[in-house]
C-alpha cells in the first residue's frame, strides 16, 4: 500500500477534470507508476458522443488558462478526421478557434487531402495553419541512426549495406523502418549484414506488400499502368515526347489524366517537372511482377 498510494492518489486528483463529460471514461490506472488508460461506451446516443467529443477537445484549452500554461496538441494522420465524421472539422475548428493558449500541430501523410482541408475555401480549416512540407530525412542522418539501431541490438550493417538500404528507399522514413526490420530479422546476434542480406529483405517486404500492391494494380486505368509501368523503368518527365517514345506512352492528354489520378492516389509525385513513383517499394514490385 505504502508503495502504491501516492501514485494512485495524484492519479485521482487529474482524473477529477473528466467529471463533467456526459458519457464516462472507464479508466484504468496502474498501481506501478500511475500511468492511465481511458476507454468509452460508443454504444450511446449521437448527442451524447458529440457533447463528449466536444468537451474533450476543449480540456486542453481549460487546462491551459487554469494553470496557466501554454500547450501543444499534435493531432496526426489528420486527414482521416473526414472519413470518421464528416462534421468532425466542423466542430474541432470552432473549439480550436477559442483556445488562444493551444498551439494545434496537423500531421498528415496523404498530402492532397491536407491541402485540400486547408486550401478549400469550403472547409472549416481553410487558411488556418501555416503548411510546411517535410522533405525525406538526409542519407548520413539517417545512416547513423539504423548504425545506432543495430549496435544497440548487437548486431552490425555494412556500409554497402547501408548504403543499399538508403539508395532502395531514398531516405523515405517509413520504407526505410520497414527494410531495416526485415533485414535485421535476419541477422543473428553478433552478425554483420551485407549486401546480399538486403536483397533477401527485399523479398521478404515485396511479399508482404504483394496484396497491395496487386489491389493498386487492379485498380488502376490501363494508361495508369502504362505511366506506372515506364516510371517503373525510369522517373523522368512523362510529358516529352521522347520519354513517351522511348517508353510506348500515349498521347499528353492521356497522360496528364492518368498522372492526376496516380497524384491523388498518392502513387506518384512531380516537382519541377520529373515525375517519380512515390510509393514505397511500389516501383519495386512493378518491375519484378510486371516486367517493366
Amino acid at each position: 500500500h505504502d508503495d502504491i498510494a501516492s501514485p494512485l492518489f495524484r492519479a485521482k486528483e487529474r482524473l477529477s477534470i473528466f467529471g463533467g463529460l456526459r458519457i464516462a471514461p472507464v479508466i484504468t490506472v496502474d498501481p506501478g507508476d500511475g500511468s492511465l488508460s481511458f476507454s468509452f461506451d460508443g454504444a450511446r446516443r449521437a448527442a451524447d458522443l458529440n457533447a463528449t467529443l466536444e468537451r474533450l477537445l476543449e480540456l486542453p484549452g481549460v487546462l491551459a488558462g487554469e494553470r496557466k500554461r501554454q500547450v501543444v496538441l499534435i493531432l496526426d494522420e489528420f486527414q482521416e478526421i473526414t472519413d470518421i465524421d464528416p462534421a468532425l472539422p466542423k466542430l474541432m475548428r470552432s473549439v480550436f478557434q477559442e483556445q488562444p493558449e493551444v498551439a494545434h500541430i496537423y500531421l498528415g501523410s496523404k498530402r492532397h487531402m491536407m491541402e485540400r482541408l486547408f486550401n478549400d475555401e469550403n472547409e472549416p480549416f481553410w487558411r488556418s495553419a501555416k503548411q510546411l512540407e517535410l522533405d525525406i530525412i538526409d542519407a548520413p542522418l539517417f545512416g547513423d541512426y539504423i548504425l545506432g539501431q543495430f549496435k544497440r541490438t548487437r548486431r552490425k550493417i555494412s556500409t554497402e549495406a547501408l548504403d543499399a538500404v538508403l539508395d532502395i528507399t531514398r531516405g523515405h522514413p517509413y520504407a526505410t523502418q520497414e527494410l531495416c526490420y526485415f533485414l535485421w530479422a535476419l541477422i543473428p546476434a553478433a552478425a554483420t549484414a551485407g549486401s546480399e542480406d538486403v536483397a533477401r529483405a527485399l523479398d521478404g517486404v515485396l511479399d508482404s506488400e504483394h496484396a497491395h500492391f496487386s489491389l493498386i494494380w487492379q485498380g488502376a486505368s490501363a494508361h495508369q499502368r502504362q505511366v506506372l509501368l515506364a516510371l517503373a523503368r525510369e522517373s523522368g518527365h512523362p510529358f516529352s515526347g521522347e520519354y513517351r517514345r522511348r517508353h510506348s506512352l500515349p498521347a499528353v492528354s492521356s497522360v496528364q489524366r492518368a498522372l492526376i489520378g496516380l497524384e491523388k492516389g498518392e502513387l506518384v509525385d512531380r516537382r519541377k517537372g520529373l515525375t517519380w513513383i512515390s510509393e514505397p517499394f511500389l516501383g519495386e514490385w512493378i518491375r519484378r511482377d510486371q516486367g517493366a
